[in-house]
């Protein structure tokens, strides 16, 4: 296995039109599962079907390790890659069982029935389907389904597997159920993977790096813990977990994580250089000794109260609360942390 390198990738659909993507490079470290989010129309499926090889790059180039794959000139064809997708549909043959299923890509390839069987029961045991195996997939939830398209990757001992918003059309508690077997598999397997989502919780419990894209531009790629922490600009701070910009005075320097007494000194100034500071809920905490504001909605979550404030100045904050509030309570707030986009 080795590294998958996308270098200045670029693809326009039409002579003269807009880019669908534009010069985007990053590296997917060996093994590594790497999430592509962004809204739709960002682009990230068409980065998919490039790296899978059902488009050609416009200009730049696709490497897995030293090989090229593809680039404006000439491709490597999609089955010679050695990888493998599942699609948001599935796409399973409805007129064949589950083991017939998994084990197409190995009739295919010529192996042989003995071998192909042998490989078949142990990627449906990877995926906990083994007594499924001679059922049809129309006898099969739709969790179950998405099981047997990972055992048909599995199968193939593919270098790279590419899922495009797999659990889309999947229901919350099967979805969930869903992220695990995806972990399961990608230990498992050990194949590096690309997963296409716009849901920002999946991505993050899912992957070991996220990339964030918008208008065919890659603008962060992190991991789930430093993309939270740390966004680069307003759009990707967002678009990745809940939370709410301030305009404040810009603090002195290059200082970027800011504590509450920083926070409230650059509040209560009125400069006439701003910046723009991301709070996350978690760190609003509703105490006595803080900023006044108002509540203008409150929301029952179940364990925990979300609010929505309104700051003296008109601005608006996010915060979490154990205690309940009513829309038009007087409270105070301390923000113990922000991040300077």
């Amino acid at each position: 296995m080795a590294k998958l390198i996308l270098n200045h990738l670029s693809k326009t659909f039409h002579l003269g039109g807009t880019a669908a993507v534009r010069d985007l490079s990053l590296t997917v470290r060996e093994g590594g599962f790497l999430a592509l989010l962004g809204p739709s129309g960002c682009g990230k499926t068409t980065v998919l079907r490039m790296i899978a090889g059902f488009e050609q790059p416009t200009d730049g180039s696709i490497l897995l390790g030293e090989r090229v794959l593809a680039d404006a000139s000439e491709m490597v064809p999609p089955e010679h890659r050695n990888m493998a997708m599942v699609f948001q549909s599935y796409a399973l043959w409805p007129h064949m069982s589950v083991a017939e299923n998994v084990g197409y890509p190995l009739k295919v390839r010529g192996v042989s029935s003995a071998k192909r069987q042998a490989k078949v029961l142990e990627a449906l045991s990877a995926v906990r389907l083994e007594a499924y195996a001679d059922r049809r997939p129309a006898d099969l939830s739709g969790g179950q389904r998405q099981r047997v398209a990972l055992a048909r990757c599995l199968v193939t001992e593919p270098d790279v597997v590419l899922l495009d918003e797999p659990l889309a059309n999947l229901d919350r508690h099967l979805r969930q159920e869903m992220e695990e077997t995806f972990r399961e598999f990608h230990a498992r397997s050990g194949a590096t993977m690309i997963y296409v989502t716009h849901d920002q919780a999946e991505a993050m419990a899912l992957a070991t790096d996220v990339a964030v894209m918008s208008e065919g531009r890659l603008l962060q790629m992190a991991t789930p813990e430093d993309l939270y922490a740390r966004p680069e600009g307003r759009l990707v701070g967002s678009l990745v977990g809940q939370g709410a910009i301030l305009t404040l005075a810009s603090p002195p320097g290059a200082q970027r994580q800011l504590d509450w007494a920083a926070l409230k000194a650059l509040y209560e100034e009125r400069g006439m250089t701003t910046a723009e500071v991301l709070v996350r809920p978690q760190d609003v905490e509703v105490s006595a000794d803080g900023l006044p504001a108002t509540v203008s909605s409150a929301l029952f979550e179940g364990e925990r109260y979300a609010l929505r404030l309104t700051l003296a100045d008109g601005q608006m904050l996010r915060a979490f609360s154990r205690s309940p509030a009513k829309i038009g309570d007087q409270v105070s707030v301390v923000i113990h942390s922000g991040w300077r986009l």
